[in-house]
């Protein structure tokens, strides 16, 4: 049975937590933890960590926008995939943002030819399908990488909708502390 722990700014700084973060996405993908942790204030971010006993095996962050929840990171420890733990991770979270605002979520296109990992998108595309979400049909790339846009909503989805997501986080990370790339 999977346990649920919301994290904020006073317990994300865990070693654990950080570690399965840096190591679960490419670090193209990433925003450094630290300004991660700085945005859980500035944000509307649901950042949760799944335990099965104390035994950490995944994380999700959801964004929660005016129009849309956004699923911004949702993985789960290397040696874990495969299990059936990140079907019961969607599940959870699709079970939270059944009402209400649209989920969405960004993954590395299957479609990108050029790809170094075509059979771990498809995995992953496929997997997203089968759990619930539909493919936009919308995409957009980013620092050589495409990425597909799927929701669990009906309704359309749109690249000015995709464009409103980010320009809400760009307001605020233009406004953070310190310096940014």
């Amino acid at each position: 049975m999977l346990r649920t722990v919301e994290i904020n700014s006073r317990n994300a700084n865990d070693v654990e937590l950080r570690r399965l973060y840096e190591t679960a996405f490419p670090e193209q993908e990433q925003i450094p933890y630290d300004d991660l942790i700085y945005l859980l204030d500035a944000m509307d971010i649901d950042y949760t960590a799944y335990y099965e006993e104390d035994m950490l095996v995944g994380l999700t962050m959801v964004l929660r926008l005016p129009k849309y929840n956004w699923g911004w990171y949702f993985a789960v420890r290397d040696e874990l995939r495969g299990k059936g733990i990140g079907q019961g991770i969607l599940t959870t979270v699709l079970n939270k943002y059944s009402e209400g605002n649209p989920f969405v979520i960004d993954i590395e296109s299957p479609l990108q030819a050029d790809a170094p990992n075509p059979e771990q998108r498809k995995r992953r595309h496929a997997f997203y399908l089968r759990n619930g979400m539909r493919d936009t049909g919308t995409s957009r790339s980013w620092d050589g990488l495409t990425f597909t846009i799927l929701t669990n909503s009906d309704e359309p989805f749109t690249q000015q909708d995709y464009d409103d997501i980010v320009a809400e986080l760009r307001a605020v990370w233009e406004n953070m502390p310190g310096e940014k790339d």
